[in-house]
């Protein structure tokens, strides 16, 4: 099961979410990006990133990774996107298909998203060694591309970058 991405042209963006309109739409990576890490051999992968609102204070995400060459479904992810009234603080509520839950806490500079998490759940059979912590850095470049890098750390492995990669807007 998948979060479903729901469409709202006809609703007004809420006010409260206004500073990450520049997020909205369609996202396609247009080169594939790379993901290594200590324990895993390096490989490659593209992802269509879904930003969307229904007119409440959340921007809805779903985040769809395939392996490159072969194009197999890899890693999902969904969620809900909150700003802190008044303040450039905001949240990324986030499930993910490996069983992990997430919430990321940071701030929004320009366009520029800066995240760390602040709690982490799993199901009580999740592979291990388990995820401890996961730092995203979301950054609109100027050339209008969006880039995103995420990192992190297990119960074996500092914080360390996992992946790299960026989109071209699809819609």
């Amino acid at each position: 099961m998948s979060c479903p991405v729901i469409h709202s042209a006809a609703v007004d963006l809420n006010v409260a979410v206004l500073p990450l309109e520049w997020l909205l739409g369609t996202w396609e990576s247009d080169e594939p990006g790379e993901g290594s890490f200590p324990s895993i051999a390096p490989f490659r992968y593209t992802e269509t990133l879904h930003f969307s609102h229904v007119g409440q204070p959340v921007i809805n995400f779903m985040f769809n990774a395939f392996h490159a060459e072969s194009r197999k479904p890899l890693h999902r992810e969904c969620g809900f996107i909150r700003i802190q009234p008044g303040t450039n603080n905001l949240a990324f509520i986030i499930a993910q298909n490996s069983g992990l839950v997430e919430i990321e806490e940071g701030e929004l500079i320009g366009q520029q998203v800066i995240l760390q998490s602040r709690a982490l759940a799993r199901t009580s059979f999740a592979k291990e060694p388990h995820v401890q912590q996961i730092s995203r850095l979301f950054q609109l470049r100027p050339d209008g591309r969006l880039e995103q890098t995420v990192s992190m750390a297990l119960e074996n492995q500092p914080l360390t970058q996992h992946l790299h990669i960026t989109y071209r807007r699809a819609s």
